[in-house]
This record gives C-alpha cells, structure tokens and sequence, in this order.
C-alpha cells in the first residue's frame, strides 16, 4: 500500500503578500528625448508618487532634504512622496521650467513627449506620475527614503528592461485597454523597486521588519487577512505560537508599537482605503471590526484628526 506524503508547504512570502495590496493607478506618463545640458523642475504632485527611468545618458535628480542622486543608462529612480524636484544632466544647468510648463507633443491626454535640442551628449527619460493606494500604501510610502534608487544591474536589468519596452509600445498605439495594461506595468515597476529598496535593507524595524519575523510575521498575517476580526493579544501569540507575555515583549521590540496599537492602526488604514474607494462610512465601519458606525466615526476621527466623511471625499487624510 503506498503512502501518500503531503509536500513540504512553503514558507508565505509576507512581505510579498503585503506589496500585493499595493494598488497603483497611472496619472500621467512623460518620454524626454534632449541633446546638450537641460534641467526641469518637476512639480510636487501631493500624494503621488513619480518613476524615472533612464534610457539614456546621465541624469541627476535633486530632491529637497536628500543628497542628489547620479542616474545611469538603466537605473531607475522612485520619488515616493509627492516632493518637487529637479531633473538634469547637469544639476548646475539653469532651468528650463516646471516640466508641466514646457511646450511637448501630446501623444494622449496622458502621455507627452518633451524634446530639448542642444549640443552635448544625448540623454533619455520614460517617467510616471502614479497614485498608490491599498492599506499597505502609507505605511509603505513612509517607510521609503526622499528618493529609491534601484542602479542597472544584471538582476534588475533584465526586468527593467523588459517593463520598459512593454510600456513604450503601449505609450506608441493607442489601443483599447492599454491604460490598463500602463497601470499593470506600472505595477511591476513599482513593486520591483520597492522590493530591491527592501532587500537591500537589514535589519529592518517596523511593519517589515515584523513580516519577516518568523513568529510577529504571522500574526501580522492575520490581522492583515482578516482586520475585522474580535483580534486579542492572547488570539495573536496563539497564531504566533508563542505565549502571551513573550508574543507582546517580541512584537513591541520588532514592531515598535504594541500588539494592539497595531491592530487599531492597519484597522484604521484599512477603513480610510475603503472610504476613499467610495464605500459608506457603515461599510468602512463593518470592514474596520466596528458593529456601530458611530463608535467607529468616533475612533477615525481621534486616530486620524479627520472625520471619515471627509475621507470619503477623497481629501488627504
């Protein structure tokens, strides 16, 4: 009689998983063909975030409160938190003006091509505007430096490369679905960043630093999976495996905030995602745990300084 044995099941990717419920949306995407010294400046867009890519050449980027960042063919470069800042391939050449100011061909309403002719060595960009959301999205986004730079190497050549051609062909034809094919790739490129920013990182604190934890990753897991849940320090260190009282000690140290606070926070994350897609503040209430919607509005309001109507409004929380 054979035996049948159950394969070895793999350990979860957490922090996959987590990047998973990433959800990003295109703005506006910009190709820059120049010749000679240039410099632009590019607005602060709020809440988004911005990708560039270098195709060709050399650029360097300036963000305010970070060291200038020297770009090369390949390398990619992600502002994650809205700043204004200066691209050029000399950050001492005088600007041409905000970027959104200068005259470019308009392929679609929400892609251009900027050309500058000069005489000098040639350089190339392909750039996004993008909004992130998803719960995961601002504690992400906070975590991240002023600037992520991800330098052409032969593991993340290939995929750059790839994404990029992909995302020039759709820019080229206008199809039908091919903003839904930009937003996909946009996808990629943004996860892949994240992922070498991270993987470049030890150790790491925080919300990541506790998905890598063998035993905090899996009760972050789970107040992941399921916020709604009636969560306890005691129901986490059982999904832990661990005790109460060394569950609590480890998450503090790992996470930086107790059990629980971090239980009320993604909850709160996970509420303001919901608003902002549109949901009432009942629906908003039920996903976040709460059984009344005015003892949630309540919580939101002292967690976040806002009530959730304003939220739902799609003002910045």
């Amino acid at each position: 009689m054979s035996v049948v044995v159950a394969p070895p099941r793999p350990a979860p990717d957490l922090v996959g998983e987590a990047l998973h419920r990433l959800r990003v949306a295109g703005v506006f995407y910009c190709r820059t063909e120049a010749a000679g010294a240039w410099a632009v400046d590019m607005p602060a867009f709020g809440d988004c975030l911005t990708f560039h890519v270098v195709t060709e050449g050399e650029v360097g980027i300036a963000v305010p409160g970070a060291a200038p960042v020297h770009l090369h063919a390949g390398d990619l470069a992600l502002v994650p938190h809205g700043r204004g800042h200066v691209l050029a391939s000399d950050l001492d050449a005088p600007s041409l003006g905000r970027v959104d100011h200068l005259p470019q061909e308009y392929v679609t309403e929400s892609y251009s091509v900027l050309r500058h002719d000069g005489d000098g060595p040639r350089s190339g960009l392909v750039c996004g505007v993008l909004t992130v959301d998803g719960p995961a999205a601002r504690p992400l986004l906070d975590l991240l430096p002023a600037v992520v730079h991800v330098p052409a190497s032969p593991s993340a050549t290939p995929w750059l490369t790839r994404t990029l051609e992909l995302m020039a062909d759709e820019l080229a034809h206008v199809r039908p679905g091919g903003e839904a094919v930009l937003t996909r790739l946009a996808d990629v490129l943004v996860i892949q960043a994240v992922r070498a920013w991270l993987d470049a990182q030890e150790p790491l604190t925080g919300w990541i630093g506790g998905l890598r934890d063998p035993y905090v990753g899996a009760a972050l897991a789970a107040v992941h999976r399921d916020p709604a849940h009636p969560w306890t320090v005691a129901s986490l260190a059982r999904t832990a495996a661990m005790s109460r009282s060394a569950f609590a000690a480890r998450f503090t140290q790992v996470v930086g905030v107790p059990v629980m606070a971090y239980v009320q926070t993604w909850r709160m994350h996970v509420a303001a995602d919901r608003l902002a897609r549109g949901d009432g503040v009942a629906q908003a209430a039920v996903a976040a745990g709460y059984a009344s919607a005015a003892a949630f509005s309540r919580a939101f309001t002292r967690a976040t300084g806002r009530p959730p109507g304003s939220v739902r409004r799609r003002e910045p929380v």
